[in-house]
């Protein structure tokens, strides 16, 4: 065994490995800076350990992150989370504006970024690098592709198939739900117009409804449905049988959530009723009709919920499964956690409906909440898209009151409908095209597609800055404009 003289006592190696275990940043520098043989013994297990204990949820630094070493991981979140805590980035349009107006939706894994918008899916590949001095992972456009019968796309989410990242559940607006795998792209094939995109048309996934589909959620091998007119869904993908139970909500129907993980397996759904928001358990059989808890809004007056979302993985109250934020009608997001027992007993229902414990408003604007997400710098940021101008808000649970919020590339006079928030990157979409923010050190002109200038449309207000790659945007703290 190899033992350590330190501070005048001789440490074994192995109890220098367990003092690492709850060390900070700072506090493993400075060991390393004892002697070369702990220098040796900080970067082989002290920033391992560092990492365990904080994650950074992030699909598409997945790939490239296994090609690192600890410590370069480690110096991209120490640089991304400084860029998070002064609201720095470059801003990035990931297509020029669409010809008519769109409704999308985006999803995202490991190596695929999706936006879905009318009958077409836009497909960008996440690539993989090598090292961190290759720069960021790049996002590369692939191409799209169409279905043959013009059904329009109203919600998708990517399902397990034999480990395959390009297997989606995709919803239309005719109440169809299929399951959709989509082949890897060949450019030679597409003289840059969409693909047709083949489905089995005989095989739906799951249940058919009359309305059309608003939200597709997937936790594990269930799928959860859920159609405008409040007919919910559950499938077991992993079932021959897949259609496990289907409930009627009686209320239009807005937003879902799944959490197959948490220790009472849950949905939630967003409504618009004088329960806006509530949640029914799970079973490996059924889906419960009725709600065990019911989550209030912080006023008087009920709204709708348009976005529901897990909460971030790195808040004061813990990584608990049983924290759910959610968007609502009245320009709120709340926290609502269900292990509480802080319950308003003046309102109406059973149970009795339970308070949030933390709501962020952007005190400069009341619009409506279309799209949650959380993660983002040391995980623990909340961040919505709100109705109008293409504004998204961001919030640090740490530090509830000092939000900021910033206009989407383009400053689109549209909602933000669907985010997705992640380590260093946050990914959108818009009526008029998809976008992102990279909070994250590498960001050169090649990480994101090239929009050339000579395509762009003379109504487009798409301003590249000097540096080349980074594009103007608008933002504002809460505190003050």
């Amino acid at each position: 065994m190899v033992t350590v003289e330190a501070a005048g006592l001789i440490l074994p190696s192995d109890v220098l490995i367990i003092v690492m275990e709850n060390l900070s940043i700072e506090d493993l520098i400075n060991l390393s800076y004892t002697c070369k043989f702990v220098n040796l013994l900080v970067h082989e297990f002290g920033w391992s350990l560092y990492l365990k204990h904080n994650v950074r949820s992030s699909f598409t630094l997945q790939l490239a992150r296994r090609s690192w070493s600890s410590f370069d991981q480690v110096r991209y979140d120490v640089a991304s989370d400084r860029s998070w805590t002064r609201a720095k980035f470059n801003a990035r349009p990931l297509s020029h504006s669409w010809r008519i107006k769109l409704q999308p939706i985006i999803a995202l894994s490991a190596s695929v970024l999706l936006v879905a918008a009318g009958y077409t899916i836009y497909v960008y590949h996440i690539t993989d690098s090598s090292s961190l001095d290759d720069g960021a992972p790049r996002v590369l456009y692939e191409g799209s592709y169409s279905f043959t019968d013009r059904r329009e796309i109203t919600s998708i989410t990517f399902i397990p198939h034999d480990h395959s990242e390009r297997t989606v559940a995709v919803g239309f607006d005719d109440g169809h739900i299929h399951r959709v795998f989509l082949p890897h792209f060949r450019q030679e094939q597409s003289n840059n117009k969409p693909l047709a995109l083949n489905i089995e048309r005989d095989s739906p996934l799951g249940l058919r409804i009359v309305d059309l589909v608003e939200s597709l959620t997937c936790s594990d091998d269930m799928l959860l449905s859920l159609s405008s007119f409040g007919t919910a869904g559950l499938c077991n993908l992993s079932s021959d049988s897949p259609l496990v139970n289907a409930i009627n909500l009686d209320c239009r129907s807005w937003s879902s959530f799944i959490c197959m993980k948490s220790s009472t397996p849950f949905t939630a759904f967003g409504t618009t009723s004088p329960n806006p928001l509530v949640v029914h358990a799970v079973t490996p059989f059924s889906l419960s009709s009725t709600p065990f808890a019911i989550l209030h809004s912080t006023r008087e007056r009920s709204t709708a919920v348009y976005g529901i979302t897990d909460a971030p993985p790195s808040a004061p109250w813990g990584s608990s499964k049983q924290v759910i934020v959610s968007g609502w009608y009245d320009g709120a997001v709340q926290v609502h956690d269900m292990r509480s027992g802080w319950r308003d007993t003046g309102v109406t229902g059973t149970p009795a409906p339970l308070r949030p414990m933390l709501t962020f408003r952007d005190p400069w604007s009341d619009e409506p909440i279309y799209s949650v997400s959380c993660g983002g710098g040391s995980s623990s940021f909340v961040a919505a898209g709100t109705a109008r101008h293409s504004v998204v808000a961001f919030w640090d649970v740490r530090r509830p009151t000092e939000g900021w919020s910033v206009h989407a590339p383009g400053n689109d006079t549209s909602p933000v409908y669907s985010l997705i928030l992640e380590s260093s990157r946050v990914f959108g979409v818009t009526q008029s095209r998809p976008f992102v923010l990279d909070f994250g050190p590498g960001v050169t002109k090649e990480t994101y597609p090239f929009l050339p200038a000579s395509t762009q449309s003379q109504h487009d207000s798409l301003k590249l800055k000097k540096n080349g790659f980074g594009y103007c945007v608008t933002q504002y703290n809460h505190g003050r404009v």
